[in-house]
């Protein structure tokens, strides 16, 4: 059989809930050797034939594709055709199941069944292919609570063809039975804590069938001293090569007994063959004893998803780039350098294409107990607030929003590279999660805004489903509007710490045309009378203008400044001599006056600041020492359960050789 690349993975939440049964055959995890099953011989319902597909592309087709009895009535018996494959993600959503007959459940009974499709269309809400790691990472990341300490994501290689494969694992508290089947459905989600980044049971699915055709997960999970493991796999290839007209997810399940020291199976025999021969067909491993392998680094916990048949762009190569860079995962093709070099090297340029850069900031706390490690190599965490000089912490709280979440402490300021780069925008987060990095709530067009990053965490609005941005409610609009006014605020009272100018209003000037008497004679503006007849200047008779409407002037805050606005006008109708002088010194003193007060605000609004700041530091101290606290508890209780396990078996082989020695 020829392992295919392209793939597309679905599955349905409804197919897959084997009842537990009598326990047929024991499996050791010591010893992952063929038991010697025998699969289900194809009959004439269960094959089908797949011709070759017009146009064949870089995947080979298969000759012919087994279709194991049905698991639960859930799979089509039928002659199919195979369905369009193409190795891009975004052409791969074509399917074509008119071919193959619409199963029925045995009972008659109506069911809900979804439809392999909805896997590619509800993969799509990913338009970045790093978003959908960062799905990944965030189950990793709300491990952290069961004792998750580490996450790997590294390149890994599918030993049937030697293609390459993503690899993510944690050593969190994994995934029972149950719990797997939540996971591979839709949904479902047991994240109850208000502090969990997940929400809507759906990220698994849109992340992994986002960046490959199909994926593997490999689960561990100990709890009141019983061990299970679990294997299931979501192939969009699977499903699109045997016809499938709903989401077929096989999955195996193991349970480690005590007695006999070795792990025996859950299901009963039809179904544990049913799902043992689609994984053996369509997964990487081609054998029991090397799935039951992939369980020899997990742990007594923790979980790990191999995502293969990886999606190519439409220059036919990886999407993902795993050899530029030995210690990074690039986006291929999307490194665009234009500008300084500084520019281009700055975190606000690289988190685009770099995997990286984009996980040092991907969230604005994390545990010292938690490494998160690329390639082999931990990435540093990276807060944004740090590389801000002139900082400031602004306060907001929207009136609509009736919380406590909805008080944000916003961290703005300068660039430190600032003014040589033209990088702006606010990192925005979600419960530690970053949700939008280097939001432009501005248009730059001109100097003002320039530099200018602001750092904050948002919990009153709600993020979409990709986590790629917020929902566009009117909380959002309102915490837009806010962020746009800081930025002109703190630009327009720190610019000139680095180097610019404010832009004032100019005040009212003679015009050019305007010239000293002999000289040249005055037009009247467009649309006015002549006031000055043509001719010398200097014999200019007096005359009545008539008055000319004027647009009303905003009124001055300071009383001096606007009785100085206030023109004093002689009985000729010309400023009496030496107002111009007067003038400019009351306006200066006017504004010299304001410039003082200003100063005293901002100082005092600095102080403020600070302890917005400080309680802000403290509440976080405080939520991190909290979080290490329940890591440290759940090593606790894991290391207890261990030790009872063993202490069991220690019972079993004294009570043997007790009843050995009384023999």
């Amino acid at each position: 059989m020829s392992f295919n690349r392209n793939f597309n993975v679905s599955h349905d939440a409804v197919v897959v809930k084997p009842e537990r049964g009598t326990m047929h055959q024991s499996f050791s995890p010591r010893s992952h050797g063929s038991k010697g099953y025998s699969l289900p011989q194809d009959s004439e319902e269960n094959r089908g034939s797949v011709g070759q597909s017009a146009g064949q592309s870089s995947t080979s087709v298969v000759d012919q594709v087994r279709s194991p009895a049905d698991d639960a009535g859930v799979t089509s018996s039928s002659t199919i055709c195979p369905a369009p494959v193409c190795r891009q993600f975004w052409k791969a959503g074509n399917y074509n199941d008119e071919l193959s007959s619409k199963s029925q459940q045995p009972n008659g009974k109506n069911y809900l069944h979804v439809h392999p499709m909805f896997l590619h269309s509800n993969a799509t809400s990913h338009k970045w292919a790093f978003g959908a790691v960062a799905e990944l990472l965030d189950n990793a990341v709300d491990e952290i609570q069961n004792g998750a300490t580490f996450v790997i994501v590294d390149k890994t290689t599918n030993p049937r063809d030697g293609t390459t494969a993503l690899l993510i694992q944690d050593d969190g508290g994994g995934m029972d039975p149950q719990a797997m089947r939540h996971c591979m459905g839709f949904g479902f989600s047991d994240k109850k804590s208000d502090s969990a980044i997940g929400r809507y049971g759906n990220g698994f699915k849109t992340s992994t069938m986002r960046l490959g055709a199909d994926v593997i997960v490999f689960s561990r999970h100990s709890k009141n001293q019983t061990l299970t493991q679990s294997i299931g796999l979501l192939s969009y290839t699977y499903l699109t090569r045997t016809g499938h007209d709903r989401i077929v997810v096989p999955i195996l399940d193991y349970e480690f007994k005590a007695s006999a020291g070795e792990f025996k199976t859950l299901q009963d025999r039809e179904h544990f063959i049913s799902s043992l021969s689609i994984l053996l067909e369509w997964s990487p491993f081609s054998t029991e004893a090397e799935l039951l392998q992939q369980f020899d680094d997990v742990g007594p916990h923790g979980t790990k998803v191999i995502i293969y048949n990886m999606w190519l762009n439409s220059d036919a190569k990886l999407e993902l780039d795993f050899d530029s860079v030995a210690e990074d995962i690039l986006i291929e093709g999307s490194i665009k350098k234009s500008g300084s070099k500084i520019v281009n090297d700055h975190i606000a340029s690289r988190f685009s294409y770099s995997l990286r850069v984009y996980l040092s900031i991907l969230y604005l706390r994390i545990p010292e107990t938690f490494k998160i490690i690329l390639r082999g190599k931990v990435v540093e965490h990276h807060n944004v607030a740090d590389d801000l000089m002139h900082p400031q912490y602004i306060l907001y709280k929207p009136q609509a929003a009736r919380s406590e979440e909805a008080v944000v402490v916003t961290t703005i300021g300068f660039l430190k590279e600032a003014p040589k780069v033209n990088l702006h925008g606010f990192c925005v987060y979600h419960k530690n999660r970053l949700i939008m990095p280097f939001w432009q709530v501005i248009s730059y067009s001109s100097s003002p805004g320039r530099g200018v990053v602001g750092v904050l965490e948002a919990n009153f609005v709600e993020p979409t489903h990709n986590k790629q941005d917020f929902e566009k409610t009117v909380l959002l609009q309102k915490l837009e509007n806010r962020l746009k006014e800081m930025t002109v605020e703190y630009w327009s009272c720190h610019c000139v710490l680095i180097g610019y100018q404010v832009n004032k209003k100019p005040r009212l000037q003679i015009p050019k045309n305007v010239q000293p008497a002999g000289r040249q004679a005055l037009s009247p503006p467009p649309g006015f009378q002549a006031v000055f007849p043509q001719g010398n200047s200097t014999s200019l008779p007096r005359f009545s203008a008539k008055p000319v409407l004027l647009e009303k002037r905003k009124e001055h805050p300071d009383s001096v400044a606007s009785a100085a606005s206030k023109r004093k006008v002689g009985n000729d109708g010309f400023t009496v001599p030496g107002q111009n002088r007067v003038e400019q010194f009351i306006h200066g003193s006017a504004s010299q006056s304001q410039d003082i007060e200003t100063v005293k605000l901002i100082e005092k609004n600095k102080k403020l600041r600070a302890k917005c700041l400080d309680h802000k530091v403290r509440s976080q101290n405080l939520e991190v020492k909290a979080m290490n606290l329940r890591s440290e508890l759940e090593n606790v209780k894991s290391e207890y359960e261990r030790l009872m396990v063993e202490l069991q078996a220690l019972d079993l082989v004294k009570g043997e050789h007790r009843r050995n020695v009384n023999t």
